[in-house]
């Protein structure tokens, strides 16, 4: 069964009710269309014309653009080229005094209590639209948390070949 796009547009909203998802949606085997309706739907809300390749998450892309596969925020900013890191890019607030973190971490249930943890947001620097939240301990690496491969994605999972630019 196909899922219908405005089924897709509610999924990616975080809209569609839970009767709707667990009747229509999640019984069937995934509709092999679905991905190619998500890009469709997110390319039509965005105002630039570079292809989404994979979205990273409900802000952020990685695209094929004139130069490259590039990581691209919503509001057009490009942080970096694809394979590099774009958290460091980001304009990021660090909050570790315990105030500020105990909402995560409660007096007597952090791992050990002399570690002192941060909370990191990562925000675009153009729009400063929130791409990113992590909990971890004080100087802990800025890591990604996954680099799609994005050409295993396209020809094996989906058998085509992996669009380029515009």
């Amino acid at each position: 069964m196909s899922t219908d796009k405005s089924q897709i547009e509610k999924l990616i909203d975080g809209t569609l009710p839970w009767p709707e998802l667990r009747d229509d949606v999640l019984p069937d085997p995934k509709d092999p269309e679905r991905f190619e309706t998500t890009i469709e739907i997110l390319q039509e809300r965005v105002d630039w014309d570079d292809r989404i390749l994979v979205p990273l998450n409900d802000h952020l892309y990685v695209v094929a653009g004139d130069d490259g596969r590039t990581v691209k925020a919503e509001c057009g900013h490009e942080l970096c080229s694809a394979d590099e890191n774009w958290k460091l890019e980001c304009d990021i607030r660090a909050r570790e005094e315990q105030e500020e973190t105990a909402e995560l971490y409660p007096e007597l249930m952090t791992p050990d209590p002399d570690w002192t943890f941060q909370i990191r947001e990562y925000f675009c620097p153009e729009c400063y639209s929130l791409l990113d939240v992590e909990a971890v301990p004080a100087g802990y690496p800025i890591l990604q948390k996954f680099e799609p491969d994005i050409d295993t994605f396209y020809e094996e999972w989906l058998d085509q070949p992996v669009p380029d630019g515009q």
